[in-house]
């Protein structure tokens, strides 16, 4: 898998500061929300609930936070209504981008990732135009050191994943997007834990970058995930592993 999973070794090992949390928390609250207001309160019969959970359990985020997300979203709590949007763009290379979020206010947020395109060498491309590239796919990263390959790939092809790879200290599980539940609840079963697990969108193809160009395309995916709207950027590039350790740090 490129793109979507360097970028975040890369993010990890630059490490988060207090005011990229902040906004971390800022977007996993709205999508807190959301889940909440389409799926019902209970993690238990809202799998997009729970899965916004555990992301909020790994960023830190206190129980507190999310119990208030969780009573906006159910009407507990008067809040505001979120709107989901997506964008399909180009970046540095010709590397396709397709961006998806949650806003309060759509023509706003246009604005600002036009902006943050433009001043990064990108461009927002006609709908679609980008979207096909990308397939979607449930996305499970596991530690190496929890457990053997052998093991883990028995119990997770019988709960029906597709497919697991090894990179560096992390297994990379990917799933349909309806196997990613039972998956996470087989892992779940044999009290395996998991770094995340969620629906993501996985490139179908991707560009060799290298060098200043890499560079310039992870900042522009900063850029856009520095915006608080911006849920997800999905990215067709792919990094070798040599460059990628010389951008980590």
């Amino acid at each position: 898998m490129s793109g979507h999973s360097k970028w975040a070794k890369i993010k990890h090992k630059k490490g988060i500061t207090d005011a990229k949390r902040g906004a971390a928390f800022t977007k996993i609250t709205r999508e807190i929300v959301t889940a909440a207001k389409e799926g019902g309160g209970d993690p238990d019969v809202n799998p997009r609930l729970r899965t916004a959970m555990l992301r909020a359990r790994g960023l830190g985020m206190p129980s507190t936070n999310v119990e208030n997300a969780i009573k906006k979203g159910t009407g507990g709590i008067e809040g505001i209504v979120y709107e989901a949007f997506t964008f399909d763009a180009y970046g540095p290379g010709g590397v396709a981008l397709f961006i998806d979020g949650l806003t309060d206010n759509k023509n706003r947020t246009t604005a600002e990732v036009r902006t943050a395109l433009t001043r990064k060498n990108g461009a927002l491309a006609s709908p679609g135009s980008t979207a096909f590239i990308f397939n979607k796919r449930g996305f499970i990263e596991v530690e190496t050191k929890d457990i053997g390959e052998d093991d883990l790939m028995n119990i997770i092809l019988e709960a029906g994943a597709e497919d697991m790879v090894t990179q560096g200290d992390v297994y990379e599980i990917t799933t349909d997007p309806t196997a990613l539940e039972p998956v996470r609840v087989a892992l779940e079963a044999k009290k395996i834990p998991m770094k995340s697990a969620e629906v993501t969108m996985i490139p179908t193809t991707t560009k060799k970058v290298a060098g200043q160009e890499a560079k310039n395309i992870l900042a522009l995916i900063e850029a856009l995930e520095d915006n608080e709207d911006v849920q997800n950027v999905y990215a067709n590039f792919d990094i070798s592993d040599e460059d990628m350790a010389a951008l980590g740090e």
